[in-house]
């Protein structure tokens, strides 16, 4: 019996380009929720971008914010926390401006940049936050989330910063979270270790799971799963970690998986 609905957002309950969610995919997440069963966002997001998306879903479950480093409750209190150490982060930030790469600091829930260019302002114009544009030279560098990496125009690039970074920082989490993004974390900032975390907190066991994502960022969040399930829209390395490969985003590929592994008290 399913008691926990792990998902991932972009990609997987959110489409990019539609700007908000179905109501396929509205209707579903209701109908878990009546049903007793605990919906849980695991995303890259920021807390505060994930919050205003959980509050429109209307979920009182607790989030779980950049990669698995950070859950808080919908009061705010911080459950679980793994920052990336200020030595890394320095270092990143050294490597970034050495090869002229675009990165966002994430620092106590609030984004930082060193220029405000467009890649920034496409970032941030759907995902419900704002930025502040400082020389991190001037910032005290601490409570690091996480730092991204972007590049809009080159995923093959995005690929080899994470090649270079892993060999590199083999003590970090480095993962390509869409084809643009490459994420570095704390090694225990996975969405795995977090959606571990919430088993634990709610007494559920694995086999009582579902989880369910579309890039390469959730082969750890599958592998918290009793059923892993990947979109139809989901990157080759994430199927193949699957138990079942569902529709895509644009056809309700959640809801679908929803309905072939979760009995509800009604039908839908």
């Amino acid at each position: 019996m399913i008691k926990m609905i792990a998902t991932d957002i972009d990609g997987t309950i959110l489409h990019w380009d539609f700007g908000g969610f179905t109501e396929g995919v509205k209707n579903c997440i209701k109908d878990l929720k009546n049903s007793g069963v605990k919906v849980v966002l695991v995303t890259g997001r920021m807390h505060c971008s994930a919050s205003h998306l959980a509050d429109e879903l209307g979920l009182d479950t607790p989030i779980v914010s950049y990669q698995g480093g950070m859950i808080k409750d919908r009061q705010g209190n911080v459950l679980y926390r793994k920052d990336l150490e200020v030595k890394y982060a320095k270092e990143i930030i050294a490597w970034a401006r050495k090869n002229n790469i675009h990165i966002n600091l994430y620092m106590d829930d609030i984004l930082y940049v060193e220029k405000d260019n467009e890649i920034i302002r496409n970032y941030t114009g759907a995902r419900y936050i704002s930025y502040k544009v400082r020389n991190f030279d001037e910032l005290e560098i601490k409570n690091v989330n996480k730092i991204l990496a972007i590049d809009y125009n080159d995923a093959d690039k995005v690929t080899q910063w994470v090649n270079i970074l892993e060999k590199r920082y083999p003590e970090l989490y480095i993962v390509k979270s869409t084809p643009y993004f490459c994420e570095i974390s704390n090694k225990d900032a996975k969405k795995s270790d977090a959606v571990k975390f919430l088993c634990d907190y709610w007494n559920i066991k694995q086999e009582e799971v579902l989880a369910i994502g579309d890039q390469n960022n959730d082969i750890e969040l599958l592998k918290s799963g009793g059923i892993k399930v990947a979109m139809g829209n989901g990157t080759s390395e994430l199927k193949e970690c699957a138990d079942f490969i569902t529709d895509s985003v644009q056809n309700d590929g959640f809801v679908k998986a929803v309905d072939k592994y979760v009995k509800f008290c009604r039908e839908r």
